[in-house]
């Protein structure tokens, strides 16, 4: 099981954000952040409850690490676009385009 201060890292990373993004979206300084990340200090009912509804995470999943292990993500509006249109694509048609993006990561790797 992950600590709280994993689980805090691990929103963050997830939604691509730097500790003083982070820090600034749940009011702290990046020296506390860093300390929560590293469960050296036990954040405020307050912040637990600003992580909760900033990024929409389960509060008991948050604090203990036990319901479900999932989390949003934020999503700008192009990927919200190719979620949406992927989820109603039959299964040929979503192997096509998984097919497709590994073609263009190519380029990139």
């Amino acid at each position: 099981m992950s600590t709280l201060g994993e689980r805090i890292r691990g929103i963050r990373k997830n939604n691509q954000l730097n500790q003083i993004e982070f820090a600034n979206m749940i009011g702290v300084s990046q020296g506390t952040l860093s300390e929560l990340e590293q469960d050296k200090y036990k954040p405020s009912v307050d912040i637990l409850i600003v992580i909760q509804e900033k990024f929409k995470v389960g509060i008991e999943w948050l604090i203990i690490g036990s319901a479900e292990d999932t989390y949003s993500i934020n999503l700008n509006e192009k990927e919200t676009k190719l979620i949406s249109g992927f989820r109603k694509l039959n299964n040929d048609d979503q192997d096509e385009i998984i097919e497709i993006i590994g073609i263009k990561l190519k380029r990139y790797i």
